[in-house]
């Protein structure tokens, strides 16, 4: 009798990309393939890839490396690298990555199956395939959830179309193209099914959803869900209908991720973002008056081409009022084949670290004040499981806090996936610490 050939799948970058890595094991465990998390016994190790920016890209060759030893220390026969490192530099990855024996790119997901059966059986014709459009999952497309019990991410569209001049996503993903409603209720009720009470709707824009009031209220009424949160949103496309059932809907969650980018007006016009400083503050009075207590994560870029000084201490007054619960930043840089790489006025690279480190510096400051704020208070959270603090039992989140990007309240050990009520004793810069009160079975 054949053994079944091991698969271990390494997911790098963002939920979208997990999603992916997710279809993928689906596809897999459907074909008869058996799946683990030792890559030391993995027959075939697969990484699905990001290659959103410099550092994304870096981090995937450097993962490429390491994963590629395991063919000499452990039973790996095949390395494949898959998303969208192979679909956005195709042929020029065949020469420099002679230990990779099969480049998948975004659009052949739901076919992994069929090259893994070629590769094995030595009937491959060529290492690459990247021709097709990337994938846009539906209700009946496989998938093996990889996240703590109890939350799972509900994609809802792929690719996008705003051509933001810094971004590579429509280089790699393509064009936004929107899932049915029906599709997407579908898959929500599956997932409710299978215990899931948290779904995080996911995409490059998820704002500009069509209907996304009408998606909410929808999903809302699935029985089981408990919290639904909206991730990646445009602060262009945000419309007032989606604020009002952020306000009056109780399952939908007071928390909104809208990367802005930037707030001064000469820096997103050249990054093409569509949208003025005026109108960003005037849209954010709007969030804080329409949907009272909501939580804003936010990202920034600093050292775009052209960024002066008075344009970064803007950015820094703006967040310093802004006050955002949750925000990251990343430093610019040049991304092959988009238009502003050819921008003139390049920030120097030592420049961009001392931005970083003072927009960051103030962030911890605002995240300790906003955490300290919730000492005392009883909140409803969801339990991940053991806690990465060594010092804790357990983790979970409340409403406020995303998944991976965001902190967690810190807690003596309950079940994964199960609610519970938690009185806050400890705010730590970014995690909150607490004790239990009540929590269901």
């Amino acid at each position: 009798m054949e053994l079944k050939q091991r698969i271990c799948l390494v997911s790098l970058g963002c939920a979208k990309n997990l999603v992916d890595s997710e279809v993928m094991l689906g596809v897999l465990a459907r074909a008869g393939f058996a799946l683990t998390a030792d890559r030391e016994a993995a027959d075939i190790i697969i990484v699905n890839t990001c290659a959103f920016i410099e550092a994304s890209t870096r981090e995937a060759i450097d993962t490429i490396f390491s994963l590629a030893r395991c063919k000499q220390t452990g039973c790996c026969r095949h390395l494949v690298v898959c998303g969208c490192l192979p679909q956005r530099y195709k042929d020029g990855l065949l020469a420099e990555l002679p230990e990779v024996d099969l480049f998948l790119g975004t659009g052949e997901f739901d076919r992994i199956d069929r090259h893994l059966h070629k590769l094995i059986a030595g009937r491959l014709h060529k290492r690459l395939h990247s021709s097709r459009s990337t994938l846009l999952m539906g209700s009946e497309t496989p998938r093996v959830l990889s996240t703590p019990a109890g939350s799972a991410y509900l994609k809802i569209a792929e690719g996008c179309s705003h051509r933001c001049t810094y971004c590579t996503i429509p280089l790699i993903r393509g064009p936004y193209r929107a899932r049915s409603q029906r599709s997407i209720i579908q898959e929500a009720r599956h997932l409710a099914a299978c215990g899931v009470k948290e779904l995080n709707l996911i995409a490059q824009d998820t704002t500009r959803y069509e209907d996304l009031a009408g998606l909410l209220r929808r999903l809302a009424r699935i029985q089981g869900i408990v919290w639904l949160r909206l991730l990646y949103g445009h602060p262009a496309s945000l419309s007032p209908e989606v604020l009002a059932v952020m306000a009056g809907q109780e399952k939908v969650c007071r928390y909104l991720d809208l990367p802005l980018q930037h707030i001064a007006d000469p820096v997103l016009r050249r990054m093409g973002r569509k949208i003025t400083r005026a109108k960003t503050e005037a849209l954010l009075a709007a969030l804080h008056s329409r949907v009272p207590g909501i939580a804003l994560r936010t990202t920034f870029i600093v050292g775009f081409p052209g960024e002066t000084d008075s344009d970064f201490e803007q950015l820094m007054e703006f967040a310093g009022q802004a006050r955002f619960e949750h925000m990251g930043a990343f430093m610019y840089s040049d991304e092959e084949g988009t238009p502003a790489a050819r921008l003139a006025r390049k920030v120097p690279e030592e420049v961009k670290r001392e931005r970083h480190h003072r927009l960051m510096s103030l962030q911890r400051l605002v995240s300790k004040e906003k955490l300290s704020a919730r000492k005392g208070k009883e909140l409803t959270v969801l339990v991940e499981g053991p806690a990465a603090n060594s010092r804790y039992a357990a983790q979970a989140r409340t409403e406020f806090q995303a998944p991976e990007v965001d902190g967690v309240v810190l807690q003596e050990p309950l079940p994964a996936g199960s609610m519970a009520r938690v009185k806050i004793t400890r705010a730590l810069t970014y995690d909150l610490a607490g004790k239990t009160v009540c929590h269901d079975a």
